[in-house]
């Protein structure tokens, strides 16, 4: 049965549980079950839209999941990872704490 490994910003709804067995044959599927399991879940995964909200990025099986490939077909030992997207990159970083970045043309 596909695994859903939930990293602590988004356990919330999970009360803390990590990893979570739910039966789906896509990665869209899953993050449906998880909200029924855990309401509240898919609303920190998806827009009102249903697409993916900005800075959330799936994996399935370290493989990225693009928006288009949410409802391709997984295998039956899936693991989806939730993955929390970070802004900026390192450039921004350093930018914001004084450090000038050479930048060739």
């Amino acid at each position: 049965m596909p695994v859903v490994i939930v990293p602590p910003p988004y356990q919330g709804p999970t009360k803390g549980i990590a990893r979570v067995e739910l039966p789906a044959v896509s990665v869209r599927g899953a993050m449906l079950a998880m909200e029924e399991k855990f309401p509240g879940f898919g609303a920190q995964i998806f827009s009102d839209e249903g697409g993916l909200l900005q800075f959330v990025k799936l994996f399935c099986d370290g493989e990225l999941v693009s928006e288009e490939g949410l409802d391709g077909a997984i295998g039956v030992n899936a693991e989806i990872e939730v993955v929390t997207a970070i802004a900026g990159g390192i450039g921004a970083v350093l930018e914001r704490e004084g450090v000038r970045l050479c930048r060739s043309e």
